[in-house]
């Protein structure tokens, strides 16, 4: 039996996200109730749905935003987030290329030499990630400013670069 996330990258790999369920004029029931469902596609795969799955995980996004204003190799990114387990590390940045977020340039060179940066469709995230850090910057003025300090909900060791 395949797996749903097989199953997920199936369906977008195959390019069947913007076709109507076989059989159906209508759009499908679950879009009823959308509150987009007057500009949506109306696809099988919710696309919020679809962005949360692809940005869940440890530390994507803090890999999108690092990567977004450079190439970066892998230990440049590992000093970024010192916390991270090198196989965490590993693991995210192959989600992230499974996805077409990033790419992955290999040099044949020893020892060899691997960076990463944004792929065209990775680019087209970096707005938001940057209303993401607007709103971040927002809701530590409004609401954490004293609490922050003190919390220290971030840990050691991240950055914001």
């Amino acid at each position: 039996m395949q797996s749903k996330k097989m199953k997920d990258k199936e369906i977008l790999r195959s390019g069947n996200l913007c076709e109507e369920p076989e059989g159906t004029a209508d759009p499908p029931k679950k879009h009823q109730d959308c509150f987009m469902r007057d500009t949506c596609l109306q696809t099988d795969i919710c696309p919020m749905v679809l962005v949360q799955k692809i940005l869940s995980g440890k530390r994507k996004i803090l890999i999108l935003w690092f990567l977004s204003n450079k190439v970066l190799r892998f230990n440049e990114i590992k000093r970024k987030m010192p916390d991270v387990t090198q196989k965490m590390l590993t693991t995210q940045l192959r989600n992230l290329e499974d996805d077409h977020l990033i790419y992955r340039h290999v040099y044949p060179t020893v020892p060899p030499k691997v960076e990463y940066e944004l792929s065209p469709l990775g680019k087209k995230i970096i707005p938001i990630l940057e209303m993401m850090h607007q709103f971040g910057a927002i809701y530590l003025d409004h609401y954490m400013k004293e609490d922050w300090e003190i919390d220290n909900k971030l840990g050691d060791g991240e950055i914001c670069s």
